[in-house]
């Protein structure tokens, strides 16, 4: 699960506040994000990415093959327009994809503490 509720104060009852109803429980809870997950998700969904348009661009066949995808070739090192290059570009959307979406849950969660 990437998402979970954790409500505010878990002992109201022992504090003296009457018990909230669910509702409002709801909107007084925290949103966390789990950061392996989301990095882990995003990981797949832009090696996938990677992959597929670069079969797609291979199965077209034009001439020349692919000139702007072409072009992460000068970032990704050994990745070309080629069924090769596809699982070299899964390998680094993978990469980039798990690095960026652990970062974006983890700032989102000290965030979120800091609202807190």
């Amino acid at each position: 699960m990437i998402i979970s509720i954790i409500p505010r104060d878990l002992n109201m009852e022992t504090k003296g506040i009457k018990n909230e109803t669910d509702e409002e429980k709801l909107f007084s809870g925290t949103l966390w994000l789990n950061a392996k997950v989301l990095g882990l998700v995003l990981g797949l969904l832009i090696g996938l990415v990677m992959f597929i348009a670069t079969n797609w661009l291979v199965i077209k066949g034009s001439q020349p093959v692919g000139p702007h995808l072409g072009l992460l070739g000068k970032y990704f090192i050994g990745y070309r327009v080629t069924f090769l290059g596809s699982f070299i570009g899964f390998a680094y959307g993978f990469a980039i994809g798990t690095l960026s979406g652990a970062l974006i849950g983890w700032i989102y969660n000290k965030i979120a503490l800091l609202r807190d």
